[in-house]
C-alpha cells in the first residue's frame, strides 16, 4: 500500500510527516536530531526500499549526512563520518546544503552540495562522500563570494540521461556545468544579471538562489536569482527573463511539476532589502506555460498578513498523481497541496524556522 512521507528540516531538528496516498490528513513525528540545524533532506526511491537523508549541523560535532532505510524510524552514520575534506584540501566543512540522488541508471550515486562551495559524490548510496576535485580546484573558486546565507553549493542537478553532465548553482558564483563527469567545469550564466556588481553581466559571480529542471526536457532549465527569474532552452548557454507577470522577481525557491514540464512554481518576496511575501500574503505562484504567464495560488493558504519568507529548499513537489506541492515558512508553518497547488491544507504550525522540505509517495 502506498503512503506519503514529508521531511521537514528546521533549525532545531527534523520532523517527518506521514499520510496515505490521498495526502489529505497528516501526522507528524519528531523532532529527530533535536537542536541540530537540518539544512538538507532527501529521498532516494530508486532501490528496493526508499532511503531517506538528513544533512545535519551540530554546534558541537559539526556537519554530517545521516541515512535511514526504515522511513525515519532509525538513522545511521558511519563511525568514521559520512563527509569531510581531505587534509590536503586545507578546508573545513561547514554545512551540507543539498543531497541529490543521481538518475535512475546510476544506482548508488548520490551527490551533496556543501559550504564552502564544494560538490561531493557518493557511490555507496549516500553513506560516504568524496570531494569532486575538478570543481574544488577550479581557478574561479578564490573569487566566489559569500551570499547572505553563506558561500555554498545549494543546487545539484544531474542530467537525467547523461551521467557525465551535471549542473550546480551556488551563492555566490552562479551556475557551473560539467560535461566530463566532474573533471572540468565552466560557468553558465550568460543572461543572468548581477546588479550588485560593477559589471552587471559577469562571466560568474551571480547570486543564483535555485536551479530546477524536468527530466523529460533536459535542455530546459529554470533559475530563481537574486532579483530575476529565468529560463534557458539550450541547457544553460543563454538565460532569458520570465519574471513578467510576477509581483516581484526576488525570491528563493523554484520548482518544476513532476509530470508537466511546462508547470513551474515560485514564492515571490518583495525585494532583497525587504524579504517578506509580496502584499504581505502567503502566496505560491504557478506558471503552466514555462513562465510566459503566472497565477497566484490562494485557496487554503492563510489570508491574513504574513511576513515569513520561504527559503530556497522549502518548496517541493512529490511524484504522486495528482502531484503534491509543499511549502514551509520561516515562522514554522508547512502547507501541503494534493492537487498540484489548486488548494492547500496546513500540515504544521509553530515549528522552528523551516529550512528545507522533501516529499515522496512510496510503497
Amino acid at each position: 500500500m502506498s503512503e506519503a512521507i514529508l521531511l521537514i528540516g528546521t533549525k532545531k531538528g527534523l520532523w517527518i510527516g506521514r499520510s496515505d496516498a490521498e495526502r489529505t490528513v497528516w501526522t507528524l513525528d519528531g523532532p529527530h536530531f533535536e537542536m541540530q540545524g537540518i539544512y538538507s533532506v532527501g529521498v532516494d526511491t530508486r532501490g528496493d526500499r526508499p532511503r531517506l537523508f538528513a544533512g545535519g549541523t551540530s554546534e558541537h560535532w559539526g556537519p554530517a549526512v545521516f541515512h535511514s532505510d526504515d522511513l525515519g524510524q532509525s538513522w545511521a552514520e558511519p563511525p568514521e563520518g559520512s563527509i569531510g575534506f581531505p587534509k590536503e584540501a586545507e578546508a573545513s566543512l561547514e554545512r551540507v546544503w543539498q543531497i541529490q540522488p543521481a538518475s535512475q541508471d546510476q544506482p548508488g550515486v548520490v551527490y551533496a552540495g556543501a559550504q564552502p562551495s564544494s560538490l561531493w559524490k557518493s557511490t555507496d548510496g549516500g553513506v560516504t562522500f568524496e570531494l569532486v576535485r575538478g570543481l574544488w580546484d577550479h581557478p574561479h573558486r578564490k573569487d566566489w563570494g559569500a551570499g547572505f546565507g553563506g558561500q555554498a553549493i545549494h543546487t545539484v542537478l544531474p542530467h537525467p540521461t547523461d551521467p557525465d553532465r551535471i549542473s550546480v548553482a551556488m551563492s555566490t558564483g552562479g551556475v557551473y556545468q560539467t560535461q566530463d563527469g566532474g573533471q572540468s567545469w565552466k560557468p553558465a550564466n550568460h543572461g543572468i544579471k548581477a546588479y550588485f556588481l560593477p559589471d552587471p553581466d559577469p562571466e560568474f559571480g551571480q547570486c543564483v538562489h535555485k536551479l530546477a529542471g524536468h527530466p523529460a526536457v533536459p535542455e530546459r532549465l529554470f533559475a530563481q536569482n537574486h532579483h530575476g527569474v529565468y529560463r534557458s532552452d539550450d541547457g544553460g548557454a543563454i538565460w532569458k527573463s520570465i519574471a513578467d507577470g510576477l509581483p516581484s522577481d526576488f525570491g528563493f525557491p523554484i520548482v518544476v511539476h513532476p509530470h508537466e514540464p511546462e508547470t513551474v512554481y515560485v514564492f515571490p518576496l518583495v525585494a532583497d532589502g525587504n524579504r517578506i511575501p509580496t502584499d504581505a500574503r502567503c502566496r505560491v505562484y504557478r506558471s503552466r506555460d514555462a513562465g510566459a504567464t503566472w497565477e497566484p495560488l490562494t485557496k487554503g493558504l492563510p489570508d491574513v498578513p504574513s511576513y515569513a519568507p520561504v527559503l530556497r529548499d522549502a518548496l517541493c513537489t512529490d511524484a504522486g498523481t495528482p502531484a503534491g506541492v509543499y511549502v514551509g515558512t520561516r515562522d514554522g508553518c508547512v502547507y501541503a497541496s494534493a492537487d498540484a497547488g489548486d488548494s492547500w491544507t496546513e500540515v504544521a504550525r509553530h515549528l522552528p524556522d523551516v529550512l528545507t522540505v522533501r516529499a515522496a509517495v512510496v510503497g
